[in-house]
Order: structure tokens, then C-alpha cells, then sequence
């Protein structure tokens, strides 16, 4: 089975075809990082645009890549939420022409969950029921998995998304965009535990995050250097902001996978990109967890993820409407939801 996938809800038109489920045969991206460097965020009209430039293309070179036709195609699957609305609307629109045109089944995917299922193109032998852990500039989620894999959602953020606080701190220390690579970076140079930051602990115990505390205790810091006219220690800073996010990111993770009595977790998102986070967790886990990344290509918006849950979805004659329509708040049940989103 043939399925292709199509990613557009922010600012990466993707596309890529999976046999299977399991073997990427393509995943084309088309990033936009530096038309929106500038702006030190996603301006959503440019974006959208862009997508609409570029869409074709991508799918054209994708197929090319996997070296198959459109009518190879056994059907097909497109982000519909969340996201940015007109960023939304051109993938979701392009997929189901394509779907009716060729009478092929179409499926509506939801990104977050997508991010969990590119593990699987890795390791096809990983099993449910698991703990999830988005994290990605726009999304911090923790969700659990059963094992007729419906998702529930356990916590969320409740301010910045961890990779907005990244980008945030970024531009404090007067380094580039996008902040997490930056991050990363430079944080090698530096001593974590320099600079002691907050650890925000809500009162009534749950797996909700925060991470606004601690982009706003380095802003106050730098700040007060800067009155001194003492050297910003960039490297420093960094690094302490890095080992702050993976000890607050670890322990919610871990108690929720105790809670859930789960062996296994899958990390997805942008930020899981991130090795120190990565090795932090691996190193910190419990005695009988196994914590499953994706390959960096695989953690940033791409289409293969997509393709991937598609594949599983219309293996269940689970399809969706020609009429779906895009959902830019589109997130998981809550946790005393019975439901979920595809």
C-alpha cells in the first residue's frame, strides 16, 4: 500500500509518499525558515502564500523521488489541524482534489499525533500502549496512548510551548533564528549549572507545564547585567535554560509513564531534535523505560509522519469526508474524554 502524505500547517510545505507504513520512499520539505528569520516568528499570509508556490512542486518531486505516478497511489492523507488556518486550507485542498480526482481514499490527519507516529518509521516493532511527548515550537502535549491506540490527553502548557521559550531566550542573548539550534549550540561552551533558574511547580499535582518563568527570570538577569555593564554570559545562560527544559520536561514525562504503568514513550516535535534533551532523558530514565526519538529529519514538520498515521488509519477503513474542513485549534481529547481525534 502506497499512501502519500501532505504537511502544510505552518511553515513547511512537505510531501512524501510511505509503502506500507513502515518505508519512506520519499519526504520532500520545503522550509521557509529564512523568509521569516527576519520576522523572528511565522507571519501567517506569507506563509500561506508560499504554500500555494510551492505545493506543486513539492509533490511532483516527491513522487519523482519515489519514483512512482500519481495513479500508484493508494490514498492519501493531509494535516488538517492545528496549525495556521490558510497554511492549513492549501494541503488539505490540494489532497482531497487529488483524492477525488483519482478516487483514492483520503484521510485528515492531526500533526500532533502524527509526530508520535513517525517513531514508527524507525521502529516498527514499537507497541502501545505508550506515554507521548510533543514538543515543538508551537506544541508542549502529553498524552497516553492505550493499546486501541486513542489518545488522552494528560497536560499541556499553559504559557509558551517549550520551543517558543527557546526562541524567546534566543533573542534575549541576541542569538539567531530559529532559537533552538542556536541554543544548542552554544550551550555546548557553557557551565549549566551557572545560572540557578525557577522550577515551577503547580500547586494542585498534574502534568501541565510552564515555561514563561523561566524565559522571564533570564530577561530580568540580563537585564540587570546589562545595568552593571557586566559581559552577558551568553554560553552560560544557554546551557543552564537547556538543563532547566529537560529536567521539567523529564519529570512530567516519567511520572506520567509511571501513572500509566507504560514501558515505552515516543518523543516528537522540533525540540526532540535536541541531543542534550535527548541524552538527558535516555540517561535519566527509569530502570525498564525505553524512550523512542525519531531521526532529526523526522522530529520537524515533514510528510512521511503524516503518510505513516494515514497508512494505519485507512488500513481500518477509517477515512474522512471531501467536506473535512481545516481545524487550526485542533488538539487531543481531554483526559476524561472517551474520543479521539485522528
Amino acid at each position: 500500500m502506497l499512501i502519500m502524505g501532505i504537511e502544510t500547517s505552518c511553515d513547511e510545505t512537505a510531501a512524501g509518499v510511505v509503502r506500507e507504513g513502515k518505508e519512506i520512499l520519499s519526504n520532500v520539505v520545503a522550509s521557509q525558515v529564512s523568509i521569516h528569520k527576519e520576522f523572528w516568528g511565522i507571519v501567517p499570509e506569507i506563509a500561506s502564500r508560499k504554500h500555494i508556490e510551492v505545493i506543486i512542486p513539492v509533490i511532483r518531486k516527491a513522487l519523482k523521488d519515489a519514483q512512482i505516478k500519481l495513479t500508484d497511489l493508494n490514498g492519501i492523507g493531509a494535516t488538517y489541524g492545528p496549525g495556521l488556518l490558510g497554511s492549513l486550507m492549501v494541503g488539505l485542498t490540494v489532497a482531497k482534489g487529488i483524492a477525488y480526482s483519482l478516487g483514492l481514499p483520503f484521510v485528515g490527519i492531526n500533526h500532533l499525533k502524527a509526530h508520535l507516529y513517525a517513531n514508527f518509521l524507525q521502529y516498527p516493532n514499537l507497541s502501545f500502549p505508550l506515554v507521548g511527548l510533543i514538543i515543538s515550537g508551537g506544541h508542549t502535549e502529553l498524552v497516553y496512548l492505550s493499546k486501541d491506540t486513542k489518545c488522552k490527553l494528560l497536560g499541556t502548557t499553559r504559557d509558551d510551548a517549550v520551543g517558543e521559550a527557546f526562541d524567546k531566550v534566543a533573542r534575549i542573548l541576541k542569538l539567531s533564528y530559529p532559537g533552538g539550534p542556536a541554543i544548542e549550540k552554544i550551550a555546548q561552551k557553557g557551565n549549566p549549572q551557572m545560572v540557578d533558574l525557577p522550577h515551577l511547580h503547580f500547586k494542585k499535582e498534574n502534568f501541565d507545564f510552564s515555561f514563561s518563568g523561566i524565559k522571564t527570570a533570564i530577561l530580568y538577569y540580563v537585564r540587570e547585567l546589562q545595568k552593571r555593564k557586566t559581559p552577558i554570559p551568553a554560553s552560560d545562560i544557554a546551557a543552564s535554560f537547556q538543563l532547566r527544559v529537560a529536567e521539567i520536561l523529564s519529570e512530567k514525562l516519567f511520572k506520567a509513564a509511571s501513572l500509566k504503568k507504560v514501558k515505552n514513550i515516543a518523543i516528537g516535535g522540533g525540540v526532540a531534535s535536541n541531543n542534550f534533551i535527548r541524552e538527558f532523558m535516555e540517561k535519566n530514565a527509569p530502570p525498564g523505560i525505553k524512550i523512542f526519538f525519531p531521526s532529526p529529519e523526522l522530529c520537524t514538520d515533514n510528510a512521511a509522519m503524516v503518510a505513516c498515521l494515514a497508512y494505519f488509519k485507512i488500513k481500518k477503513g477509517k477515512t474522512s469526508p471531501l467536506s473535512l474542513e481545516a481545524q487550526p485549534g485542533l488538539s487531543f481529547p481531554t483526559s476524561s474524554s472517551t474520543t479521539h481525534s485522528s
